[in-house]
């Protein structure tokens, strides 16, 4: 039946094609993918990218219970599963967007599929699952993360996506002070509209930073919506603000120095709001220097059933305190009450290390893995693991507190009958189950009695079917679903998923989230701060005064001590705010200072020696798994190694404001000209010479991921008490939403006055303590009135060279990142919207004409898989008897009705995997269907 329905679509094509020399491969180029049926396919020799993307909702049961959905997030996929007698039985795997990270059932006909980094999701029919194809795609807003189904009848989609991105209808506000950066899409499921990306009937925007779960109320008429870092009422006090001298000037808390003597730099220091005042540790003030409010708005209500969809108004429309980064929802379908998984961050702590000297630490102690309860009676958070006693540490391990804790928790489910919730501990690889009358009351203890371990290894989200008495849990570490007997709380079966991810990321993920592994403890990791690969939005103060004061090897533009200060990395070095580890590769030494280097290792050349060695570099993080974890020996070095090439891979996605043509306003062009050309720096040359933007640079050694992107890895003094790596740029829009700052004579006096409400407490810089990129250019170090005699060609003073500052702003914040904007970015042709969609696959082609990315087709007739692979002008088939097909041609598949046509951009190199040959066994896709071997097991071919 697949070659029948095969060969129409081929006669369908062929009545409309030009003569035989129009099909011919355009160049040799062409011919190892398509010369015969006997010649495989060949795959780029870097055809997965990592994004490391966290899955929010990834299971889903069909409204009868008959069928299983799982994301695949690696492979982009929908995969459909029959619950039958015996356990899952695979029927079907559906091409969806890149990075899939959530599915919800809309009936039992009909799934709709979240695409994190495509930023658009699938609507896809299941009714038949040799046949399920995706029928439409949304495009919305950046990032989006979640989804459910709410209002009259249930018809109405909620979706939680970032407040930016090209296919919002609405200006980011990137540059307004007082903006929220959540916004939630609602589609009525029924009307989807003609146009584009789909027609929202409102997008919802909440005053937090970037959201990621919801949740519905059990008659669908409330809708609550999280932020995703909502972050704990802190901010970093300026070092400008802050007196020298320490303690007794009213500056930083001591110690002055560390144990060997040697005085600390002066920094920034971090301030809580205690409900009333800004305070430091020692409870001193620091209100005139915070010059904003940070209400702290974390969950939100929503009227599902209003025309337009909208938050509840007043204080009823939001919940404040929840917790720093807020993971997942649940609501109790009787009580009503709202169960928030999250974690609290101890960042107004200070210092790692064992804390002798220093007096504190935060070591075993960063943050705490809660289950926050939300009702009208307030907001209730519960330490999941109230077991540990934080006052000792660190006992080998395997021990009995380790063996109680849950850490990082994510996906919940709960019973009908309301009493037992079950919660998936990403980094325990457990279940936890409680019961909620105990967790409501804080009354349950933790108990390995009361936790079921999940083979795989990562669990991240979880369904309950009752009926069955069955879990069904997705395990991110080896891309599986376990299967849980809820009677006797085991395992009982484990059914994987295809994976086209490369053994080195299968095998040093879990050491990134492993808390059981990473911990004395139990609760801690890497992932507590690096949250799925990147960052907590917070600063800490990781200083350590029981450390030495090490020599710095680095390779200096301006060096420190040119101006005063010393070039050593002191172990005291003031808050930092925690740096992503997406695009770690091929930039050199890591840390803020760049003090994770192997600078003394070897002579510094490019691209992988001395302080360009990266591997070198991210090793010297072993360190914290002792000093910061709390772990009571390093880990393996074989361990540390797999970690080293898993956290190497990570890659940062697309600038989400650039324009999807890679083009710039004028605006941004002007600032782009003042960064590359004019001398705005010490020493007479422009941003550039430090921030260097070479998007191939290092290519010709052969590095996997070549490119600088703001910075070869070079050191600099930058008018601060210490020399600082020079940073990347490339997600510099991340931190938006911090606006206020209290005067100081280094900067231009504008813009001092309070700013009221604001969603992030930390902004920009090593510290967080600038609260916009137009303000740090306001500094007089990049100012032609400059008292230290710098560039001519800087920033006029004052007013005058506001304009610049603003251009040179707003080019920063599309910085170009290794993935260029167009990659992921998708849409679906069909019989009745070509009008619509035209334009965009039109530059879908145009971006793949030019090299950004590979442009791959999906489409399903009858129960064929057709893929195609966009190369040289024509789309080559995942059958090989069937020859490269011109674009015009390939359209026309879609004037039928079912055959609809999807396009995605895929990153460079990933066309063929995605395209044709999904296990890269050499065997196309189309070709293994026909002969019924395996598309997706690489031994099991023709």
């Amino acid at each position: 039946m697949r070659r029948v329905a095969y060969l129409c679509t081929v006669c369908l094509i062929s009545s409309c094609s030009p003569s035989q020399d129009d099909t011919e491969p355009d160049s040799a180029a062409d011919a190892p993918a398509i010369a015969s049926s006997q010649e495989r396919v060949e795959s780029a020799p870097r055809s997965f990218t990592l994004f490391e993307s966290g899955q929010v909702r990834p299971l889903a049961l069909s409204p009868d219970r008959s069928r299983l959905f799982a994301v695949n997030t690696p492979d982009n996929r929908l995969e459909i599963f029959d619950i039958g007698p015996h356990g899952l039985t695979h029927r079907a795997s559906v091409s969806v967007g890149l990075e899939p990270v959530s599915v919800a059932a809309r009936n039992n006909h009909e799934v709709w599929v979240v695409n994190h980094l495509s930023d658009s999701v699938s609507v896809v029919n299941v009714k038949d699952p040799r046949r399920s194809r995706v029928v439409r795609t949304l495009l919305v807003g950046d990032e989006p993360r979640d989804i459910v189904f709410a209002g009259p009848g249930r018809r109405r989609a909620f979706i939680t996506t970032a407040h930016r991105g090209q296919n919002s209808p609405n200006d980011p506000q990137l540059t307004t002070p007082g903006v929220g950066r959540a916004d939630v899409w609602v589609f009525d499921a029924g009307n989807l509209g003609s146009t584009l990306g789909g027609n929202p009937l409102s997008i919802v925007a909440l005053f937090g930073d970037t959201p990621r779960a919801l949740e519905v109320t059990p008659d669908g008429k409330r809708v609550y919506a999280a932020a995703f870092h909502s972050g704990n009422r802190t901010t970093s006090i300026h070092e400008n603000h802050v007196p020298d001298g320490g303690e007794a000037a009213g500056g930083i808390p001591g110690p002055a120095t560390n144990f060997e003597g040697v005085p600390r730099p002066e920094t920034s220091l971090i301030a809580k709001f205690d409900g009333t005042h800004w305070v430091d540790e020692l409870g001193r003030v620091w209100d005139d220097k915070v010059k904003f409010s940070l209400p702290d708005k974390d969950v939100f209500v929503i009227d599902a059933m209003a025309s337009p969809p909208s938050q509840v108004a007043g204080p009823a429309g939001y919940f404040q305190g929840v917790g720093t980064i807020l993971y997942n929802m649940a609501v109790n379908p009787v009580n009503g009450k709202i169960y928030v998984t999250n974690t609290e961050a101890l960042n107004d702590k200070r210092f790692e290390g064992p804390g002798l000297f220093g007096g504190q630490t935060v070591r075993g102690h960063l943050h705490e893995s809660r289950i926050t309860v939300l009702s009208g009676a307030g907001v209730a958070p519960r330490h999941l693991n109230k077991h540990i006693d934080y006052s000792a540490c660190c006992a080998p391990i395997p021990n009995a507190e380790n063996a109680k804790s849950l850490a990082t928790p994510l996906g919940m489910a709960i019973t009908k009958n309301g009493a037992k919730l079950y919660v998936s501990a990403f980094g325990s690889s457990k279940i936890g189950v409680f019961s909620t009358s105990q967790l409501e009351s804080d009354t349950f203890v933790p108990s390995a009695a009361n936790q079921i371990p999940v083979s795989g290894g990562g669990p991240t989200g979880l369904v309950l079917d009752e009926p069955r008495k069955k879990l069904y849990v997705l395990t991110r570490f080896d891309n599986s679903i376990s299967v849980i007997n809820t009677t006797t709380n085991t395992e009982v079966a484990h059914v994987p998923m295809y994976s086209p991810e490369p053994e080195s990321i299968v095998r040093g993920r879990r050491f990134l989230y492993d808390a059981a592994f990473s911990s004395s403890h139990g609760d801690s990791s890497c992932g507590s701060c690096h949250v799925f690969g990147d960052f907590d939005s917070l600063a800490w103060n990781l200083g350590n005064p029981d450390d030495v004061v090490r020599t710095d090897e680095g390779l200096f533009v301006l060096r420190p001590s040119d101006f005063g200060f010393n070039d050593d990395f002191h172990s005291m070095k003031g808050p930092m705010t925690t740096q992503s580890l997406r695009g770690l590769a091929n930039h050199g030494p890591m840390h803020w200072r760049g003090d994770r280097t192997g600078g003394d290792e070897g002579p510094s050349v490019q691209p992988d020696s001395g302080i360009f060695d990266e591997v070198t570099a991210f090793k010297e993080f072993s360190v914290a798994f002792t000093g910061l974890l709390g772990r009571s020996e390093p880990i393996p070095d074989e361990d540390m190694q797999a970690f080293t090439d898993f956290a190497l891979q990570i890659t940062y996605p697309p600038n989400p404001i650039r324009a999807l043509d890679n083009s710039l306003t004028p605006e941004q062009d002007i600032g782009r000209d003042f960064f590359e050309n004019s001398p705005s720096e010490p020493g007479e040359f422009p941003c550039s010479r430090c921030h260097v933007l070479d998007p191939t640079a290092n290519a010709e050694f052969g590095v996997a991921i070549p490119g600088f992107f703001g910075t070869d890895g070079r050191r600099n003094f930058d008018a601060a008490t210490e020399g600082f790596k020079i940073p990347h740029l490339r997600n510099l829009y991340q931190k938006v939403g911090m606006f206020g700052f209290a005067p100081h004579p280094n900067f231009n006096f504008i813009d001092h006055e309070h700013m009221g409400d604001q969603v992030r407490g930390f902004g920009f810089v090593h510290d967080g303590s600038t609260d916009t990129m137009f303000r740090f250019h306001t500094n007089l170090g990049f100012s032609q009135a400059s008292p230290f005699g710098f560039a001519s060609g800087a920033f006029p003073d004052g007013p005058p060279g506001n304009p610049l500052r603003r251009a040179v702003e707003a080019y920063l914040l599309v910085f170009a990142s290794n993935m260029a904007p167009i990659v992921g970015q998708q849409v679906t042709l069909t019989s009745s919207n070509a009008a619509a969609v035209g334009p965009r696959i039109d530059l879908l082609i145009a971006r793949a004409d030019v090299g950004e990315c590979d442009l791959v087709a999906k489409a399903r007739v009858l129960h064929a898989d057709l893929g195609f692979l966009y190369r040289n002008g024509k789309f080559i088939s995942n059958r090989v008897a069937l020859p490269p097909i011109a674009d015009a041609l390939l359209r026309q598949l879609s004037l039928a009705a079912d055959r609809e046509l999807t396009y995605t951009c895929v990153p460079p190199g990933s066309g063929v995997r995605i395209g044709l040959d999904r296990d890269e066994d050499g065997f196309r896709d189309g070709d293994e269907e026909d002969h019924h071997t395996d598309p997706a097991d690489p031994t099991d071919h023709p």
